[in-house]
């Protein structure tokens, strides 16, 4: 895995592969008419100007809010009309320009622009050629930016190849013990995890310095990320609806890794005087192993929600996943899971 790893929770082609070893066992602008027509011509109609306050949403799978519909399909990035810079900017009349992209980094994303390599979808299956490389988002900004929110820095912390390790060993350990935990703590993955950590934390700051000179007017919102899996209660082993062949002792470990990257990317934000939008304490009831309504998180496989038809064609990797689930959602919120993002945001910058 390259330097800068995973959705926002989600490094997908990590993922694909550690499902694929558990498969081996079981407006637009409409154009105004011109005036009617006179003794003299009565000149074009002109849109008038859009004073509202300009809003730019930088971040990942989290906040780009993928597959839930109904989600953009042109460049790759999954954009969720329903994802919480879509809800932010109509509740408090502000002018969006939303280019938040799943799997994006702090790096390969944000600061710098995104390869088609690491632009995943939905639409899944990329046109033939692949996905075109996505522009650095920092480059939306401008002194007229009135305020901005950036979700990110899973992606950077490798939160995806570390799903993918987890899912491995709890298969290869018939989802006994926490060899995951063992891995990250004691084992091989010690060192790896340790340097993600210390490049995640430095990164993050030369972000938010950037943000600040680009923008050096607006408010600025860092999105943590909602809870996961804040208690096991309700997981079960190889239920892809949830966390598939990880090991329900590995579960507790990974909650407590993804409250330490809110508490990174909390720090961040009070460093620089920027706000920190806390979205896992209103969902510590909704994670991923929560029942029915209460489930504010998809699973590896699961059902889609948002609304009308619009689905995403299984790629050959997501065909490989056990499971009768519509899609392979790789773990991220929602449609209820965006709609709590969006009441934290609002909130925030009320």
């Amino acid at each position: 895995m390259t330097r800068f790893g995973l959705p926002a929770f989600r490094h997908r082609a990590s993922v694909r592969l550690a499902v694929a070893v558990a498969a081996s066992v079981a407006a637009a602008a409409s154009a105004l008419a011109p005036g009617a027509a006179s003794a003299s011509p009565a000149p074009s109609a002109v849109p008038a100007a859009d004073h509202r306050p300009q809003y730019v949403a930088l971040g990942d799978s989290y906040s780009a809010g993928v597959y839930v519909r109904p989600w953009e399909d042109h460049d790759g990035c999954g954009r969720s009309y329903r994802n919480y810079p879509h809800q932010v900017a109509e509740a408090l009349g502000l002018r969006l320009h939303d280019v938040t992209c799943g799997a994006a980094e702090v790096v390969d994303g944000v600061l710098a622009p995104q390869p088609s390599e690491k632009i995943y979808g939905p639409p899944s299956i990329p046109p033939p050629g692949g996905w075109d490389p996505r522009p650095a988002q920092i480059g939306a900004l401008s002194p007229a930016t009135d305020y901005v929110t950036v979700g990110v820095g899973g992606n950077s912390l490798g939160f995806g190849a570390i799903v993918a390790k987890c899912s491995a060993l709890g298969l290869s350990h018939f989802g006994l013990g926490s060899p995951c935990e063992h891995y990250y703590t004691e084992g091989e993955g010690h060192a790896w995890l340790a340097e993600k950590r210390r490049e995640l934390t430095e990164d993050y700051s030369l972000m938010l310095h950037a943000i600040r000179r680009a923008a050096p007017n607006a408010t600025v919102a860092v999105v943590g990320y909602p809870a996961i899996v804040p208690t096991s209660a309700g997981c079960n082993w190889l239920t892809f609806r949830q966390l598939g062949s990880i090991a329900k002792g590995d579960m507790p470990w990974l909650d407590a890794l993804e409250q330490g990257l809110n508490h990174t990317l909390r720090t961040a934000a009070l460093e620089h005087h920027d706000q920190y939008v806390d979205t896992y304490t209103s969902s510590e009831a909704h994670g991923v192993c929560a029942a029915g309504a209460a489930k504010w998180m998809y699973g590896v496989r699961d059902d889609l929600t948002g609304e009308g038809d619009q689905t995403d064609t299984p790629s050959p990797a997501c065909e490989e996943i056990p499971g009768t689930g519509e899609a392979c959602t790789f773990v991220h919120p929602n449609a209820s899971g965006l709609d709590n993002q969006a009441r934290q945001v609002i909130a925030a910058l009320s």
